[in-house]
């Protein structure tokens, strides 16, 4: 099967980039399972504490299944973690359970860049997976010599535009989100100064995960701009 040069310019950066940082989370987030803090909370007593501290007693802390599953749901209010990090007093699980209470205060006090990503998810989960569909089935009636595959083209890259701009959104939410989460341990005096070094490489790895999601995203955007720009250009 042949590999376009320029789709492998474009998109294996964004891969390797991607695999690494899927690495880093998991070894870091294995690394700081296995290391419990002092204080002996876990991860379900973090997210309570910091939810009563800032006045979300409303946010209800819920067991989920999954690895890695931890999220904040805007729409019940409701903060759910992965069953290792709701039960477990470790240095991950704190980090994890506080970042995502720093979910649920961004939405309490109306974080813009939180209330855009929310409003685009519809459009997102509709144009990730029909964008690059409407984006081929424009290519396709190129092939057969049809015009109006262009507009069908660009039609399926402004609906994948949609998702690359979502990753960027997510960027300064997800990086706020930890801030707030490192900030509040560390002023609150709940973790010693190396679990917050740990929490800070647990969260920091994860970080990375959202950039590399954000490159990928970006360059399938930009081979697809330039491929039909430059077939537009060739006729």
């Amino acid at each position: 099967m042949y590999i376009s040069p320029l789709y492998l310019l474009f998109s294996l950066p964004a891969v390797l980039l991607g695999l690494w940082a899927q690495w880093r989370v998991r070894a870091a987030v294995e690394k700081w399972s296995q290391v419990f803090t002092g204080r002996g909370a876990t991860g379900a007593a973090i997210a309570r504490t910091i939810l009563n501290a800032n006045g979300l007693s409303d946010v209800r802390v819920e067991r989920v299944d999954g690895f890695l599953s931890d999220h904040y749901d805007p729409l019940s209010r409701t903060l759910r973690l992965s069953a290792a990090n709701y039960d477990t007093p470790s240095v991950a699980a704190v980090g994890i359970a506080a970042h995502e209470a720093g979910h649920a205060l961004q939405h309490a006090q109306g974080y813009w860049p939180l209330q855009i990503r929310s409003a685009i998810v519809p459009v997102v989960q509709f144009g990730s997976w029909l964008g690059p569909i409407v984006v081929m089935a424009g290519f396709a009636l190129l092939s057969f010599g049809a015009g109006v595959g262009y507009d069908i083209a660009w039609l399926g890259v402004l609906l994948f535009g949609a998702v690359a701009v979502f990753t960027v959104i997510t960027l300064p939410v997800e990086f706020d989100a930890s801030r707030r989460a490192k900030e509040f341990l560390r002023d609150s005096g709940m973790i010693s100064s190396e679990e917050g070094g740990g929490v800070a490489q647990v969260l920091d790895a994860a970080a990375l995960t959202y950039v590399a999601a954000a490159v990928s995203a970006i360059s399938t955007l930009m081979y697809y701009v330039l491929l039909l720009s430059g077939m537009r250009r060739r006729d």
